[in-house]
């Protein structure tokens, strides 16, 4: 399942970087293929070590934190003449929207069945720590006929 998400990932973070810095930067298919391996990698690294602990908002947020530096980094290594900040920015925004998915899906198929024990687990179904509320019903028209006689 590993190697199935990391594929997931590359595929998603090539299509992504390709229409915002393929199509409206005109940036070569090298470049962005260059720039898609290096962040799937250290994007990758950060979800199976960072996102199960941290959730999936605040990793998505640190995804979006580093896809921006990295191309940022990248670009300029790369001599890319274009705006970096601007293409960074909104290739990281996008980026960080589609991971949401993502990460969902790691951490129902990655993260989710590697908990043997069940209190442990998130789903609504495994939860073992339900209790049953016993109580007496309480007929309020006696206890107003009661408390009028009085």
């Amino acid at each position: 399942m590993y190697i199935k998400s990391f594929l997931i990932k590359l595929i998603m973070i090539t299509a992504v970087l390709t229409i915002i810095l393929g199509m409206f930067y005109a940036v070569n298919s090298r470049d962005v293929l260059i720039i898609s391996v290096v962040l799937t990698i250290i994007g990758y690294i950060g979800d199976v070590f960072i996102l199960p602990r941290v959730g999936n908002v605040l990793a998505a947020m640190g995804d979006f934190f580093l896809a921006t530096a990295v191309i940022w980094v990248m670009g300029n290594t790369l001599e890319i003449p274009i705006a970096l900040g601007a293409a960074s920015f909104i290739s990281a925004l996008i980026l960080m929207i589609v991971e949401l998915y993502l990460h969902q899906f790691m951490e129902r198929h990655i993260f989710e069945p590697q908990i043997t024990n069940p209190k442990h687990k998130r789903g609504y179904y495994q939860q073992t720590n339900l209790q049953t509320e016993f109580a007496e019903e309480v007929d309020l028209d006696k206890i107003s006929k009661e408390g009028n006689t009085e």
